[in-house]
């Protein structure tokens, strides 16, 4: 059973990515869907302007079907799954009217900062209705102990600062061909083995699913990338993994699981705090993966190392949950 629940959505997810990308890049491409690259960027990256991005609707697609199919397959459909596709549907919408404001409209930042907080916010709190009128827990567990936290009504706000936080997080970490890709990969591979281990079938087909539809995907992705995925993709997948983590009750471990995510956005925090307050950079440029490239790093290197770390920072986190 488990090698099933595993090997059959990995595999569907896996061949719909692959099968799809090479229809839809090149209607990427006609549509002149193309990335626009930040001037103040790294001048090696200027060569991958034109590159289609909203690429994150072909995974997206997959793990849709697949989640659907094999859900049916192996499980039964549950709130938990409708709310997974919920946060990563309406998330993987924002990203895309993100990317169709900068690639169509021609306005290169997107979504003002606002807009895009307004919408996060708004699908966090749909998800929290949802999640309290199914009367699901509101206790944190606090990892290397027994003990948990009910943060009650004050849920809510932790709930939109758990989805807006990661979504962003990975939205920062997409920069470089196939870094988001492989790390998300890595991520949700382990939330897949921890959700088996709680019996949430739903949970795990799900996580499996994204595992799967990002590999296909990385085919076309990683370096030198024909397409990217865009805020489509990124925002999506930070919704959707934050929303894992808090349906099996690991949120707290997600800051373990999805570190490379954290730190990438911790030295952007911590860039423009040291400029704001000293007139001083700590890193050459942020988020950390340009740091890197700027020191003299070439891409392909920047990212394996970056998913090394991720593999066993999520190693880490499931050792510390299942046997710790």
């Amino acid at each position: 059973m488990l090698e099933q629940v595993i090997f059959f959505p990995i595999i569907m997810a896996f061949l719909i990515s692959v099968l799809l990308s090479p229809v839809f890049i090149p209607f990427l491409r006609r549509l002149k869907f193309g990335q626009s690259i930040r001037e103040e960027g790294p001048k090696s990256h200027q060569k991958k302007s034109g590159t289609p991005t909203m690429g994150g609707i072909i995974f997206l697609f997959s793990i849709v079907i697949t989640t659907i199919v094999m859900t049916g397959k192996f499980s039964e459909p549950t709130v938990k799954t409708y709310l997974l596709l919920l946060v990563t549907l309406g998330f993987g919408l924002l990203g895309f009217l993100d990317d169709f404001i900068k690639v169509v409209m021609k306005r290169n930042l997107g979504l003002t900062s606002r807009q895009k907080l307004l919408g996060q916010i708004i699908i966090s709190v749909i998800f929290y209705l949802v999640y309290k009128q199914m009367n699901f827990s509101t206790e944190i567990n606090i990892p290397f102990t027994d003990s948990s936290i009910d943060l009650g009504w004050f849920f809510v706000l932790f709930i939109i600062f758990w989805l807006v936080g990661f979504s962003n997080a990975v939205n920062l970490t997409d920069g470089l061909d196939g870094l988001v890709s492989g790390t998300a990969a890595i991520a949700f591979g382990a939330f897949a083995v921890l959700a088996w281990s709680q019996s949430q079938m739903e949970i795990a087909i799900f996580s499996v699913a994204v595992v799967g539809a990002v590999l296909g995907f990385l085919v076309f992705n990683a370096h030198p990338a024909k397409v990217f995925m865009g805020d489509t993709g990124s925002l999506a997948l930070g919704g959707a993994i934050a929303t894992i983590a808090i349906l099996t009750k690991l949120e707290l471990l997600l800051i373990i699981i999805g570190g490379v995510f954290v730190i990438e956005t911790l030295s952007v925090i911590l860039q423009v705090a040291s400029f704001k307050t000293t007139g001083k950079r700590i890193f050459r440029m942020s988020p950390l993966h340009h740091h890197y490239e700027l020191i003299g790093w070439s891409e392909w290197r920047v990212v394996v190392t970056f998913w090394s770390v991720g593999l066993i920072l999520a190693i880490l986190g499931i050792y510390i949950e299942v046997w710790l």
